[in-house]
């Protein structure tokens, strides 16, 4: 980065090292840029840049789920391959060295984080719109839901910072939609991942998670060997569209997961008897709430017990399920108001539409109901 003082060029620049023997110039505009007096002959000054201002409640950009089938058929040239983080998505917006995060459905995330405010300063006197992924790390330094799950939907500033301290957050970016009164959201794909890079060097601590190389097998591959939830393959020429999914990223995930609603439990037994044995859970489609199926495993004890306490306050006396297919279980089954998503993990799904084989991975308070859809 460096600055030129002069009447036709000036302020600040960085110079990105695209390929061999091709560099990218970008302006960092500031909003506070001023006229220059002119230094003899001609006009007076020259006129301010234009400048935008920071964007605030960005929507990200959203990946189509593919296969590997999909892959196979993609030019090594024209595509990027990343890995899939196991957490939640979020937008980082840096001003005047503060950061505010906020999620996909619009939740403002910063008071559930503040272990990640240090990267407002980091940044320095940037003004900067980021996306990423917030992630826990495990022993094995693999993104972990499950540890991140001890993060999720705390309010109580005690058990924000008790938790903070044993699952540290961590902020994994991946794009950069606007950087010091410049947005980039019409730039490739491959541009803004450039700068972003620059950015990351030029700032201490700051993780950008390196891009994989070789084809698509290569990089799925290499993501399950080091145990990651999947890939997403970015192409090059891709401007960054806010709140829509299309085909220009495509996710393939290591293992299939859907987010679900909670439309009812059933009472535990034995060691459960006091929190709940099961859950029904569904999808909504074009007729409400589709049943998917029900889950039995994959909780802890914590999980249990904050999944009974959210669902004894939404108790109601039907069925929130539509359709022909109803939940077997309905005899002894306790309905609720489909408020609370969570996610699943699962093998396939049964001719009769049904998860086989689901294990319970986590609530997912990030998300509103609006926003599951099926996978």
């Amino acid at each position: 980065m460096f600055e030129l003082h002069g009447d036709r060029l000036r302020g600040q620049y960085a110079l990105i090292h695209t390929k061999a023997d091709q560099w990218l110039m970008h302006k960092i505009k500031k909003a506070n840029e001023r006229p220059v007096p002119s230094t003899g002959g001609g006009s007076a000054s020259q006129p301010a840049p234009e400048s935008t201002p920071l964007p605030r409640d960005v929507k990200p950009m959203l990946a189509t789920l593919g296969s590997t089938e999909d892959l196979t058929s993609m030019p090594e040239d024209e595509w990027s391959f990343e890995g899939k983080w196991d957490g939640v998505r979020a937008i980082g917006e840096v001003h005047a060295g503060e950061l505010r995060l906020h999620s996909r459905s619009g939740r403002d995330l910063t008071p559930t984080y503040p272990d990640l405010g240090w990267i407002g300063p980091a940044l320095g006197d940037h003004d900067a719109v980021l996306d990423g992924e917030i992630v826990t790390l495990g022993a094995d330094d693999v993104t972990s839901f499950a540890a991140l799950q001890n993060r999720l939907g705390l309010t109580r500033t005690a058990d924000i910072e008790r938790a903070a301290k044993k699952y540290p957050a961590e902020f994994f970016l991946f794009d950069i939609l606007f950087l010091d009164g410049t947005s980039l959201l019409k730039k490739k794909y491959v541009d803004r991942r450039r700068i972003l890079d620059e950015l990351a060097a030029a700032c201490d601590g700051i993780t950008v998670p390196a891009r994989l190389s070789g084809d698509a097998q290569h990089a799925l591959d290499e993501s399950r060997r080091q145990g990651w939830e999947g890939i997403v393959a970015k192409r090059l020429d891709s401007p960054y569209l806010p709140g829509q999914r299309g085909r220009a990223w495509i996710k393939v995930k290591n293992q299939r997961t859907q987010e679900v609603i909670i439309g009812g439990y059933r009472p535990g037994k034995g060691s459960r008897a006091d929190t709940l044995g099961s859950l029904l859970l569904g999808v909504p489609d074009d007729h409400g709430l589709r049943y998917i199926g029900r889950v039995g495993t994959g909780f802890t004890a914590p999980m249990l017990e904050t999944l009974s306490g959210k669902l004894r306050r939404l108790t109601r006396k039907t069925s929130p399920f539509t359709g022909d297919r109803k939940p077997a279980e309905s005899k002894d089954a306790a309905w609720v108001t489909p408020r609370v998503v969570g996610e699943i993990s699962f093998t396939e799904w049964t001719t009769a539409g049904l998860a086989r084989h689901p294990a319970w991975r986590g609530l997912r308070p990030d998300k509103k109901p609006g926003e599951v859809r099926m996978e």
